[in-house]
């Protein structure tokens, strides 16, 4: 195995220049070509957060059949993405079996698995730097494939569950050096209402979570409405109680007689303070649907959203 690093740069390079669809076949390369790594796989977390997917080099084949699904909850796979650990285990006397989990910036996204010939300190090191670049690659090239979302859907997800889905972050969590923020829907295949949202700017962290009334594509459309009328606020720079306004504005102006709930937050970065704007549901620790739940942890912000 040759010396030094795994060589991100070269690696993110060579996926540009790869088709978005080829993410793993160039990992795979790089990690073949150093140290005689075989059988790669990528095993991608479903949208319910229950079950991998595995994705692997042999993506026509892949396509022509239906995806492994591994149930995730006990499993190793399941150790190593909370450990957020490279582990090793014993593949019957033919090599070693390595995982090494894919996040980036607190997004848990996956699990790369691959065997190699034999295991030292800089092999696991290199498989670790191999999975942190196949973060960056994902999270680019998911933008212009649905493979990276192909399979997921383990179980039935309804048309407006799908709709919602489309509504939220691109990562449903994110760790910077001031705070870590971890955000969830619950189920996820069947909400339709609900929605959360974040955008961070130099000094401050901006939050909401709302509930459109209902459970059906109605529900789904109105909170495209209040997502979007929030996010207009927001980037117009406006204030937190303006923010609330334009956006209550566009449901009485499109909401067709609906209504929606919904809590507006903005932190400060430097720990000094925060604003809420509490739109209908009860005070934000003690409500049901939409439950923010916020604690200093020396000089980190911890944020879980839960709608």
């Amino acid at each position: 195995m040759a010396g030094g690093r795994f060589g991100l740069a070269q690696v993110l390079a060579a996926a540009e220049d790869a088709a978005p669809v080829a993410f793993l076949d160039v990992v795979a390369r790089h990690l073949r070509e150093r140290f005689g790594a075989r059988s790669m796989s990528f095993l991608f977390v479903d949208v319910v957060g229950r079950t991998l997917v595995r994705v692997t080099e042999e993506v026509a084949v892949q396509q022509a059949r239906r995806a492994d699904q591994i149930p995730l909850a006990g499993s190793i796979y399941d150790q190593v993405l909370r450990t957020q650990q490279v582990t090793e285990a014993k593949n019957g006397g033919h090599g070693q079996r390595v995982l090494a989990p894919v996040t980036h910036r607190g997004d848990t996204i996956g699990v790369l698995e691959l065997f190699l010939p034999h295991t030292d300190e800089q092999a696991l090191a290199l498989v670790e730097e191999a999975a942190h670049a196949l973060a960056y690659i994902v999270v680019t090239d998911r933008r212009f494939t649905g493979l990276c979302q192909w399979g997921q859907p383990t179980t039935p997800v309804s048309l407006a569950a799908e709709i919602q889905r489309q509504l939220l972050p691109t990562a449903p969590a994110c760790e910077a050096a001031e705070f870590t923020l971890a955000c969830a829907l619950v189920p996820a295949d069947s909400i339709a209402g609900d929605t959360y949202d974040y955008s961070l700017d130099y000094d401050t962290l901006h939050l909401s979570v709302t509930d459109a009334m209902g459970h059906d594509v109605d529900a789904a459309l109105m909170a495209t409405l209040l997502s979007n009328a929030s996010r207009r606020g927001r980037r117009a720079q406006a204030g937190l109680a303006e923010q609330a306004a334009q956006t209550h504005q566009a449901l009485l102006d499109h909401g067709r007689g609906t209504f929606a709930t919904g809590l507006l937050l903005r932190i400060a970065l430097d720990g000094s303070g925060a604003r809420l704007v509490n739109a209908g549901p009860p005070g934000p620790c003690a409500c049901a649907t939409a439950n923010e739940q916020i604690h200093n942890s020396g000089a980190r912000r911890v944020v879980r959203l839960t709608a």
